[in-house]
């Protein structure tokens, strides 16, 4: 079947539209083509779905994913660089030691595709309410760029902090950075909407080729996110039960499968970004599985995300998630041995990569298996869905909302839905808590976030957030007065006269 790709022109920067046509994947599976000019579009209905569809295509764009590089793990004590010895040193290295500065890619690419994503929303927000179309389909539209647009500002604020709010096509020229409070007032307002106006998983509604697109589901987990972020407790809890009580979700029959490519779009899929084994954006692909991907034998990828000795030895005596996290040299996989990297040893500590590293912290080559999808060539890693909101963070956010709200009762029953889920058939592990203070099972639900939801990007705003990063992180240079945010790209504050974050 035909697939088409408009591409606006604007004055400030390239806006790339892609058009899905109908079909039984997952809509975000195929690649764009084609052009438009701005002056005409979107003023139709088949318009509309393109240019929302245009918003979804930013999750795929590499840098969405951290800069490219995985450098939120990379900040946290899960991982470390990765790849050889001297790959990326200069570049991705200095995150793993928090000597990063403000002019280094990572940061500059990845603020630039967040706001590349805002522009996209704002396309769909300011014009599709002129569009001459079915009002309930255009409400959802509405909604999902509303949605989309609060993810991206999520990730900008709790990154940057102040950074300008812009919610119109054209921005006015030598906007200020807006203050923190305005930003989060928005993501709320977009999130809301977004909840109030989208549609459930299994509505009627859907056609076939709508896989993957948010939910109701989707937007009151990222609202959960969001009220846990800012320590609103009440509210996360509210959201995250609505989640939970909608029934729409459920875990994965395994950990395992939650990642694998049976999982893809399934039942524990809250949000995940679809993609297919191509290499490279324009043909489908997504490049989050290569970069991390196994370096060597098989030819995967580039090896970034090294699961570090601190989350190797977190996980509890025979918890099954460790196996399906960390991805061993020597180990076989659908029947493919793991021999790795001939460039890389076997174990080593970081002072050689980096002399007077903290402690002279260890690490060995092994890689994230999360990503990890079958196949010996670099085509068939582009593929992995990266999973943005999994059910069982849901039931993790939801328990730790319900601790602090006073109801530990309740908290017990979701952790211990995540711990049953884990252990399996094996009835000697992973035993259900009982833990009843507030404290103590605080630090016991933090810590199965870590060993379920490792490398998925998570820990170090986790970190960040229960004002836990500058214990756990001074072994690695972490400063509080600091590192809690990243350094506004220097060009942007360059050209704007901005004063830069604290200590940068």
């Amino acid at each position: 079947m035909k697939k088409n790709t408009i591409t606006l022109y604007y004055p400030v920067m390239v806006l790339m539209l892609v058009a899905i046509p109908f079909g039984c994947s997952d809509f975000l599976d195929k690649p764009p083509q084609g052009r438009l000019v701005s002056a005409n579009f979107p003023t139709s209905a088949s318009d509309a779905e393109q240019a929302v569809n245009a918003i979804y295509n930013t999750l795929r764009v590499p840098e969405y994913s951290f800069g490219l590089y995985p450098i939120l793990d990379i900040m946290s004590d899960d991982a470390h660089k990765g790849s050889n010895l001297t790959d990326q040193r200069a570049i991705v290295g200095p995150y793993d030691n928090f000597t990063h500065v403000g002019t280094e890619a990572s940061i500059k690419n990845w603020y630039s595709t967040l706001y590349q994503g805002v522009k996209r929303a704002n396309v769909v927000i300011e014009n599709v309410p002129n569009i001459v179309m079915d009002e309930t389909l255009r409400a959802r539209y509405l909604a999902e760029a509303h949605l989309l647009r609060g993810l991206f500002y999520l990730d900008l604020v709790r990154a940057w902090g102040d950074v300008p709010k812009i919610t119109t096509v054209v921005a006015p020229l030598g906007l200020p950075r807006s203050a923190a409070s305005e930003i989060y007032t928005l993501i709320e307002e977009d999130l809301t909407f977004a909840r109030d106006n989208l549609w459930e998983r299994h509505d009627e509604r859907w056609s076939a080729n709508d896989l993957g697109r948010v939910t109701i589901g989707t937007a009151n987990a990222l609202l959960a996110r969001y009220y846990l972020w800012l320590g609103n407790f009440p509210q996360a809890e509210v959201a995250a039960l609505a989640v939970i009580n909608s029934h729409q979700y459920d875990l994965a029959a395994s950990f395992g499968e939650a990642h694998s490519e049976a999982g893809e779009q399934g039942v524990e899929s809250v949000f995940e970004i679809g993609s297919i084994r191509q290499e490279g954006l324009p043909i489908g692909g997504n490049q989050y599985g290569n970069v991390q991907g196994v370096r060597g034998i098989p030819n995967r990828g580039w090896g970034f995300n090294r699961p570090s000795f601190d989350l190797i030895n977190s996980f509890e005596p025979g918890d099954p998630r460790l196996d399906s996290t960390v991805l061993d040299v020597g180990e076989w996989q659908d029947g493919i041995k793991i021999v790795g990297d001939t460039d890389t040893p076997e174990a080593y500590t970081n002072s050689l990569v980096y002399p007077g590293f903290p402690n002279g912290i260890g690490e060995k080559e092994c890689y994230n298996q999360k990503v990890w999808t079958p196949g010996t060539n670099v085509p068939a890693q582009f593929g992995y869905n990266r999973r943005l909101v999994r059910y069982a963070d849901v039931l993790l956010m939801a328990a730790e909302a319900l601790n602090k709200n006073g109801k530990p009762d309740d908290a017990l029953d979701y952790l211990n839905e995540v711990r049953a889920r884990a252990r399996g058939e094996n009835p000697t592990i992973l035993l259900d808590i009982t833990e009843t203070n507030e404290d103590a099972l605080n630090e016991i639900i933090l810590h199965e976030r870590r060993v379920e939801l490792a490398l998925e990007g998570l820990r170090f705003w986790d970190l960040i957030r229960t004002n836990k990063a500058a214990t756990v992180l001074a072994p690695y240079g972490y400063r509080a007065d600091k590192h809690n945010l990243l350094a506004i790209p220097q060009t942007e504050a360059d050209l704007n006269g901005w004063l830069n974050n604290p200590n940068w």
